[in-house]
């Protein structure tokens, strides 16, 4: 069982520029994008944006960067672009409950003509009306109704004025009234000194000649006023007569220039009625009227909007179906809103307030939403909840206007709405809705799942490099030469270690490009290199790698202590990755372990002080279990022991140190030491098999860093598992100290395998055997000699041997 020495060759791929099949990215720009590595997501959204029956809502998960917005809205847009376009919507005014305003689809287009046609319909309506009002036959016929008038009002006087002269009464007209006068038998007045001298019978008969006068006029001003209107009555059938012609003449100038699917429209139809109807009912509002201008117009105007339509949704210029992404979602700006103003201190609002959200806009079409920006507000997720369940968008006011100084609130007629949803969210956020949410999720059948890597090849090479042309397009960059390309992809490969994949994560490759082309025109660079990307990534490299730095020199200090060269015994470096989000890089731990005679088995420090997570519990619980194993023949071990990471003073999470944690146990039981420029990382199983580890690269080049500033002397290395080999994708420093044996990286299978490395002593063990009793002078055999005497150790402590004495022979008596 020994560890293998990788090759400089094995640390690292290479991209051949010249298999990717142009010079530079300008050549690129006539082909399309593609969903590069996402063919599944892309089956899976195609198959979703065709599905027109309802609940089949898209639900796009994968990690932020990995193009799944722009891809989704590329599709999104091809597939509207074969659809019919969608139809507008309207609310009308409703005569008989204004507060109900009501909903009308119309077909594309046809909103705004209408609209157009109902405006220009209430502009001509004054000046018609008044050339109805105005004109000859009007005055003809107005001439003899209030000729009529008058012969009639004029022969009620005269039968009044009769009846008052029969009972000695003179009468006149004063002021809209009517005085009279008492006479005397010579038809004189009879003043008021007169008539106290008269006989106390004729005075009563004046009086009640007085009261049946009285009587006698007011049947007189009854009859003025049924005379008076029927006048106007007969004058209002008149203007509504000669009006009604040119009010039908005008809507049916408006009907010619709708569609003819429109002109069965009952709901349409009715409308126009309505607005017949209500002209001829206000006719008295068109005549004009020089003293009171102003307030006439303001009628008019109150009255013309109720014959307006309000176009919330305008088609007309939309072609296909239409497609939204709504970035900021709120209750208003996604199920629509009404707006108020203040008039005379108070809140007013009418049906020409309302305000269509993204909802409605997208009906027929496609509507992208992103899930974190709903789930901050409850009530909107509540909403859009009750909307997917319903099908139908009610346009609500908010709760903090329905006050006292509303005088009117709207409820705007609920509408049928037919709309595509693309939810953007995470992969965790999509399984935490399915546990706590499924009527939710119930909605979105089509889950499309954007993939963090994939499998790289020729194919997935071109098309990146087609997305790198299309963003220098875009951006306005210079081009990137082939050699720069593999570059490029070779940084891909890096973000997701592995030889083999790609990341999926384009916005990181975008960054780079950005900053890759902003050295590149710093050298006044007509086409970015591969000096322009390496300057770039060691540029970031000093903006963000700060804290490394720091960590570095706190180790060449001495103020953590960590050692390079020689050996101990119960002492190994460990590696680490710390990832500060903007910046992740690998440093050394030493890892300490100490063995005594007991019964406590193996501590962990780091646990009893509650500084370790589950993860490592769990390495550190599977090593000891093999170490038992190891040592079986000789079970129950009687050992107690201890664990810990030196120097380390934050939280430590993951098993990646659990072989250097046996090594570390290893050495202290057998007494045996480690080396200690070689560093170890790995996790191993019950049965001792290594367990490949994440951040690889940045945990030995951080280790390399360190033995570089001390000095490379050719025995340092760092003891790795065999299956990170192809997750390599080493900077060229290491590989090329790998290259001249300055540095070396060795690969293990078998936590056994990397004994013999760190000892220069044989194991003891081969794979092939199962564990006895270890030769003594092998590390497990002095590690068993070890347990042996602990074992004596402690059944001496439970049991002591008792004291013998000699008995006297019979000779000593």
């Amino acid at each position: 069982m020994s560890t293998n020495v990788l090759d400089s060759s094995q640390l690292r791929i290479t991209i051949n520029p010249d298999s990717l099949g142009f010079s530079d990215t300008s050549e690129l720009l006539q082909r399309p994008l593609s969903w590069i590595g996402q063919e599944r997501a892309e089956v899976a959204a195609r198959f979703g944006l065709g599905m027109m029956q309802p609940d089949y809502h898209l639900f796009v998960l994968g990690e932020a960067g990995s193009g799944r917005t722009t891809l989704l809205h590329q599709a999104m847009t091809n597939t509207a672009a074969a659809r019919p376009p969608s139809p507008d919507l309207c609310y009308l005014y409703d005569f008989i409950s204004p507060e109900k305003p009501l909903a009308l689809y119309l077909p594309a287009g046809q909103g705004r003509m209408l609209r157009q046609s109902l405006l220009q319909f209430a502009k001509s309506l004054p000046t018609e009306i008044n050339q109805c009002l105005n004109g000859q036959d009007f005055k003809l016929n107005s001439n003899h109704i209030e000729k009529n008038f008058k012969i009639a009002a004029d022969q009620a006087y005269i039968e009044l004025d009769k009846f008052a002269e029969s009972l000695h009464f003179t009468i006149h007209r004063e002021n809209e009234q009517i005085v009279f006068t008492l006479l005397n038998e010579k038809n004189e007045i009879l003043t008021a000194e007169n008539l106290l001298k008269l006989p106390k019978i004729r005075k009563v008969e004046i009086e009640q000649a007085e009261q049946a006068l009285r009587e006698a006029i007011e049947q007189y001003f009854g009859e003025f006023k049924r005379i008076e209107k029927e006048r106007d009555h007969a004058l209002t059938l008149l203007q509504r007569r000669l009006v009604q012609p040119m009010l039908n003449l005008a809507l049916e100038n408006i009907w010619k220039g709708l569609q003819q699917e429109l002109k069965h429209n009952d709901q349409l139809k009715t409308f126009f009625s309505q607005i017949e109807l209500d002209i001829l009912d206000n006719l008295i509002a068109f005549q004009t009227n020089n003293l009171e201008e102003e307030k006439q117009q303001t009628e008019l105007n109150r009255i013309f909007s109720r014959y307006q339509i309000n176009l919330v949704v305008d088609n007309a210029d939309v072609q296909g179906a239409p497609v939204f992404i709504e970035d900021n979602p709120s209750i208003s700006s996604l199920f629509g809103s009404i707006d108020y103003q203040f008039e005379n201190s108070k809140l007013k609002t009418d049906f020409l307030r309302i305000r269509a959200g993204s909802l409605l806009k997208a009906h027929g079409g496609f509507l992208m939403l992103h899930l974190d920006d709903l789930l901050t507000d409850d009530s909107l997720w509540i909403k859009l909840r009750r909307f997917l369940r319903s099908k139908r968008l009610q346009i609500e006011e908010p709760g903090s206007l329905l006050t006292s100084s509303a005088p009117m609130s709207l409820e705007p007629e609920a509408v049928e709405v037919n709309v595509k949803i693309i939810l953007i969210g995470s992969q965790s956020a999509y399984y935490d809705l399915q546990e706590i949410d499924p009527e939710f999720m119930r909605h979105f059948r089509i889950k499309v799942d954007f993939a963090a890597s994939f499998i790289a090849s020729t194919k997935t090479y071109q098309a990146s490099a087609v997305l790198v042309a299309n963003a220098c397009a875009a951006a306005q960059l210079p081009h990137f030469t082939a050699t720069a390309v593999a570059r490029l992809l070779e940084e891909s490969h890096r973000e997701v270690e592995d030889q083999k994949r790609q990341s999926a994560i384009f916005a990181n490759t975008e960054m780079l490009l950005l900053e890759s082309a902003a050295f590149c025109n710093s050298r006044n660079g007509h086409r970015v290199e591969v000096a322009d990307i390496s300057a770039a990534l060691q540029a970031r490299l000093i903006r963000h790698n700060y804290p490394d730095l720091r960590l570095q020199e706190t180790i060449l200090e001495g103020e953590i202590a960590i050692a390079v060269h020689g050996i101990e015994v119960g002492q190994l470096n460990a590696l680490t990755q710390i990832d500060l989000g903007d910046h992740s890089f690998g440093t050394p731990v030493r890892i300490t372990a100490r063995a005594f005679a007991g019964e406590d088995g193996v501590v962990n420090i780091a646990r009893e002080v509650d500084m370790s997570g589950p993860i490592h519990d769990k390495g550190m619980l599977i090593l000891q279990n093999y170490l038992t194993g190891l040592f079986a023949h000789i079970a129950p071990l009687a050992l107690s022991a201890s664990i810990v990471f030196e120097q380390e003073y934050t939280n430590i999470e993951g098993d990646s140190a659990s072989c250097a944690e046996f090594y570390a146990l290893l050495s202290s039981l057998s007494g045996v030491p480690l080396k200690q420029s070689i560093a170890v990382t790995g996790a191993l199983n019950q049965y001792g098999e290594i367990l490949p580890v994440g951040g690889i690269n940045d945990k030995i080049e951080g280790y390399f860093r360190l033995c570089e500033k001390v000095g490379l002397t050719g025995e340092q290395g760092v003891l790795i598992p065999y299956q990170n080999r192809s997750h390599l994708m080493l900077n060229h420093s290491v590989i090329e100290a790998v290259r001249q044996g300055l540095f070396a990286i060795y690969t293990m299978q078998h936590v056994i395998e990397g004994l013999a490395l760190l000892t220069g002593l044989p194991t003891g063990i081969s794979t092939d055997s199962p564990p006895n009793d270890y030769s003594s002078d092998t590390v497990l055999g002095y590690a068993q000699k070890t347990l042996l005497t602990f074992r004596r150790a402690c059944q001496l402590l439970q049991h002591p041997r008792n004291e013998h004495r000699r008995l006297p022979t019979r000779s000593g008596k």
